[in-house]
């Protein structure tokens, strides 16, 4: 089939009534939690992955995406607002945008921000459209040492995702590779690491715990009685002039979050920070900016929306998430019985181009959602954070148990949950830990059945010309990234 006829394929699953009912239901999830601080797309999807085993695969992956390109939307809302991000690739954001609702233009940032997002949404969905197919046939000719080396590269960029020491980083990878052992070995069956328990470690569970609980306990050190006072946002509609000046910065955002979604560390949050900075060095007038500059919310508010579209295309084409969100929506896959990879697009064609056309509907959705909403989410701010925390804790465990009907995995969820906890005291990221936990059996898979073709011969490995080159590529990254020079730069990246 050639494009047209696989996109009409997606738009005949996605526009179902349960398909659609469940990309309106996680686009309105996503914009609450990306206007809710201290609750992100990561720890919502998550929360709710237990509801995803009742769902058919197309419709619960439909759902988890507009959980996460929502709260893209919902994170500027609060940025502009009170200067209070939601979402942390929404930073950037407050520093404009709060400056303009000073000046009693939140109705213009608010729009902005709206119309940014959905064009540069419905572009980064083209490219999804485009290049999905040729990086699909290309993995098809992947074997098991490329595939190893593939993933050994991907792990490896995963210590970018980590704020602070690489050391860390590479620490929280091997302990997620070492977790990702616990089951059943995969060619003999035999139970390894189980303690007399099949199936030791749920993924939800894990997930859960590691996300949702931990972030709980951090965030229940601040007062939990805190509420945001914000003031009631003017009206809607920019003026011409500012339409014509977000023109570019939302082209420029588009393209450059387009691009940096793809590569695994990249994603939303490093997409903004960077349209922030070009637009303010393409800028004749760079001294507006950080004091309501339109060109500062349009930009930065295009790119992480392209970078949160764009970041589906390794997971779906190869396998390999770029990020911790990436990584859940692995496990749901798993979950559902499917094996992430290239083959996803010719043994479940519904299902993939199902999800790709279903973000184009998500995507006017939130246009029409946004901006009617930004009363409702101004009056959840103002919720005490003691009533939201235990509502979310029940419903979760809720979720959990009813997916097994096994005590041992609240006890495992809140074991995870305290070393998530542990972990952030540490300056230790969870995102590494996941991505290591995800890989891992993919990681042992590949490279038993490797060995195994080559008669136990490790030269398998290098010369294979495209495993060799995957193989220096992530050794080049990995001692790039513990020079001092790199190092500081990756210090300041996070710091700013």
């Amino acid at each position: 089939m050639d494009i047209f006829d696989n996109v009409l394929l997606g738009l005949q699953t996605a526009m179902t009534l349960q398909n659609l009912f469940y990309c309106l239901l996680g686009c309105l999830l996503g914009t609450l939690i990306g206007v809710l601080p201290g609750v992100g797309p990561t720890t919502t999807i998550a929360l709710l992955l237990p509801i995803t085993f009742g769902l058919d695969p197309s419709t619960s992956l439909i759902m988890l995406a507009g959980i996460y390109y929502g709260a893209q939307y919902g994170g500027s809302t609060t940025a502009i607002l009170v200067n209070l991000p939601g979402e942390a690739s929404s930073a950037v954001t407050a520093i404009d945008g709060y400056k303009m609702a000073q000046q009693g233009k939140a109705g213009s940032a608010l729009a902005i921000a709206a119309i940014g997002s959905f064009i540069a949404g419905s572009i980064a969905t083209v490219v999804v459209v485009v290049f999905s197919p040729p990086l699909s046939e290309l993995a098809l000719r992947f074997g098991p040492p490329e595939y190893f080396s593939l993933i050994v590269l991907g792990l490896i960029l995963s210590v970018t995702l980590a704020n602070g020491s690489v050391l860390k980083a590479l620490a929280m990878i091997i302990l997620g590779l070492l977790f990702g052992l616990v089951g059943a070995d995969i060619y003999t069956g035999i139970p390894r690491f189980t303690f007399g328990e099949p199936s030791l470690i749920n993924f939800v569970a894990f997930a859960t715990g590691l996300y949702g609980i931990s972030e709980i306990l951090s965030n229940l050190e601040q007062d939990p009685s805190r509420k945001s006072k914000v003031s009631k946002p003017t009206g809607l509609l920019p003026t011409w002039r500012e339409m014509k000046l977000s023109i570019g910065p939302i082209l420029r955002g588009t393209g450059l979050g387009s691009v940096m979604g793809v590569l695994p560390g990249g994603g939303a949050t490093l997409s903004s920070f960077a349209a922030y900075t070009l637009e303010k060095k393409l800028s004749k007038h760079p001294e507006q900016f950080g004091n309501g500059a339109i060109e500062g919310v349009a930009g930065p508010e295009s790119a992480n929306n392209a970078g949160a579209q764009t970041s589906f295309i390794p997971m779906l084409t190869l396998g390999i998430p770029g990020n911790g969100v990436m990584a859940i929506m692995i496990g749901a896959l798993m979950i559902q019985g499917i094996q992430p990879g290239p083959s996803v697009m010719t043994t479940n064609p519904a299902l993939f181009w199902g999800l790709i056309a279903s973000m184009w509907i998500g995507n006017l959705m939130l246009l029409m959602l946004n901006l009617p909403l930004v009363g409702i989410w101004v009056k959840l701010l103002s919720t005490p954070y003691n009533f939201m925390f235990p509502a979310i804790i029940l419903f979760s465990t809720i979720g959990i148990f009813s997916t097994n009907m096994n005590g041992l995995d609240l006890g495992l969820v809140a074991m995870f949950g305290l070393l998530g906890y542990v972990l952030i005291k540490l300056d230790c990221e969870p995102a590494p830990f996941l991505m290591g936990f995800i890989l891992g059996p993919l990681l042992e898979e590949n490279l038993r059945r490797a060995m195994m073709f080559s008669r136990g011969n490790p030269a398998t490995f290098v010369t294979s010309p495209l495993s060799a080159g995957l193989l220096t590529v992530a050794a080049v990254a990995l001692i790039l990234m513990v020079l001092p020079a790199v190092r500081k730069q990756r210090q300041k990246v996070f710091t700013d």
